[in-house]
């Protein structure tokens, strides 16, 4: 296969219909009740995601994601009584967002704005919630082809940013779902394991997980470890262009401890299940770091980054154990206890997978980049896989039900 091939896919080829009413709108009363579809080397298997334990093996070492939805949408009124809606997307002054979150004070943010035309440019947006006696103050600061920068302030200014949003934003649910969060949202768009404020999408696939099915996976032997990755709103971004060489991948911060590289290190050859898209381009972004910490020992990790074609534009036949090795040696040498750097990475068709073996992860949107990481991870198989859940009445996107993917070949 061409190494560019990536590039020159056609997102057109990979799209099917999906009525309106096989999108979930709403979390099944139970989380572990969801379907859960079991592809393995084109064997498909309907099951329920509770008997997840029954199809992994006791070696296997599932990786999920810790990041927690923030409430990102914040409205405010302006003088003339409009209301206008800010949708957080990132911090704008290239800090991290687990950094942003804990900002006291004042922050300076990238957003959407809802109605933003009603925000004069030089109007200050005041908003006062007497219950917990919170002001916030939002100056528009500027503008680009792809969001705002607004600074927003605050008193108390002893607040972290996370709080605020907690005490006066409002959970951000999908665009396709076309209603606004209710208080059963609060609850059901979290994991059970979510811990670190940060993300403005769920990293969905976990949403089936609950306790009684951890914990049946830890008595089978299934260890878990914990990568963050906080999902922007990138994630929803469609891709507009014919081919795609023209589409822009968002960039993402991700956080991964050094005792996770080391439980990574320490369990290869066994299996590795990635929960969720989101966790899986972490683990693979894992590998393109440590392969330039191999080609280039002396690299500082600050500003290191893995762009959006790097597996293209400079393949690599590094073992997976010198590249983690690498990345090892280097958060040692330079006194670093985490790996926090952005990825842009595209996984499509063309891309060989380094470390992990299965995915667990719902069903995506027609024409997607998530779309495109499911076919590259089990070929054109995704076809029957996606012909099936259709056939069979699962529900699909963020509050639908589940698949277990095995790595195809």
């Amino acid at each position: 296969m061409p190494i560019d091939m990536p590039r020159q896919l056609s997102i057109s080829d990979f799209t099917y219909d999906l009525p309106d009413a096989r999108i979930a709108t709403h979390p099944l009363p139970q989380r572990d009740d969801s379907k859960l579809l079991v592809y393995r080397q084109g064997s498909i298997t309907d099951t329920v995601f509770r008997q997840l334990p029954l199809h992994l093996p006791e070696n296997a070492l599932m990786v999920v994601n810790n990041t927690k939805v923030v409430e990102a949408r914040l409205h405010f009124d302006t003088v003339q009584g409009a209301q206008v809606e800010l949708f957080y997307l990132a911090p704008a002054n290239q800090i991290d967002q687990s950094s942003a979150m804990a900002q006291l004070g004042d922050v300076e943010i990238k957003c959407y704005i809802g109605k933003a035309r009603k925000w004069k440019p030089d109007e200050v947006l005041l908003r006062h919630d007497a219950a917990s006696g919170l002001t916030i103050r939002a100056v528009l600061l500027g503008k680009t082809a792809d969001y705002f920068t607004v600074r927003l302030s605050w008193t108390p200014r002893q607040l972290p940013f996370a709080q605020v949003l907690h005490l006066a934003g409002k959970i951000p649910l999908p665009p396709y779902l076309r209603r606004d969060a209710n208080l059963a949202d609060a609850e059901r768009y979290q994991t059970v394991y979510a811990q670190l404020d940060g993300s403005v999408a769920a990293p969905t696939a976990g949403l089936h997980f609950t306790e009684s099915v951890m914990h049946n996976l830890q008595q089978k032997g299934v260890r878990t470890e914990r990568v963050t990755l906080h999902v922007g709103a990138g994630t929803f971004k469609p891709v507009q262009a014919d081919t795609m060489a023209g589409h822009e991948m968002h960039g993402e911060y991700i956080d991964v401890h050094i005792d996770v590289l080391r439980q990574l290190m320490g369990h290869l050859p066994r299996p590795v299940v990635a929960v969720g898209t989101t966790s899986m381009r972490t683990l693979e972004s894992l590998y393109w770091l440590g392969v330039q910490l191999y080609r280039q020992p002396e690299m500082p990790l600050n500003g290191l980054q893995v762009a959006q074609f790097e597996p293209y534009d400079h393949p690599s036949d590094v073992p997976v154990a010198e590249a983690l090795a690498a990345l090892l040696y280097a958060l040692e040498s330079q006194g670093m206890v985490r790996v926090l750097v952005q990825t842009h990475l595209m996984i499509a068709p063309g891309y060989r997978f380094r470390l992990v073996e299965g995915l667990i992860t719902n069903f995506h949107q027609p024409q997607s980049t998530l779309l495109l990481l499911v076919a590259a991870f089990i070929g054109s198989d995704w076809r029957m896989v996606y012909q099936h859940a259709l056939d069979h009445s699962y529900r699909f996107l963020s509050y639908g039900d589940s698949s277990l993917l095995w790595k195809a070949g």
